[in-house]
């Protein structure tokens, strides 16, 4: 996809292909869930339960999304993916912080 041809990913699109044989992650995201004890149940979780709060279509190698959703122990997570649509690339997860978001886990704090 060249820059022109860049597209907003969809929630139904990414639940669609959320199976872990269609999940990559990336060393930074492998290291950064291990830290945060976020495990990849969660994530999919998060996918499969959360709603889109931010896109960024320009993204480079693929168009990614910051998904807000439930963790499986009912925590707010936030997770970055990247997609070609065919595979879903995790890019990070965390636990939203208050003191960069508003309670709506949805708005970030200026």
């Amino acid at each position: 996809m060249k820059g022109a041809d860049r597209v907003e990913l969809s929630i139904e699109d990414l639940r669609k292909i959320c199976t872990p044989e269609n999940i990559e992650l990336t060393m930074h995201a492998a290291k950064r869930l291990e830290q945060r004890g976020i495990l990849l149940k969660d994530v999919i979780a998060c996918i499969l339960n959360g709603e889109i709060i931010e896109q960024y279509p320009s993204d480079y190698p693929h168009p990614s999304v910051l998904i807000l959703g439930m963790s499986m122990g009912k925590k707010y997570l936030h997770t970055v993916i990247g997609s070609d649509l065919s595979t879903l690339w995790i890019v990070t997860a965390y636990f939203p912080d208050l003191s960069k978001w508003e309670s709506d886990f949805k708005t970030r704090k200026e």
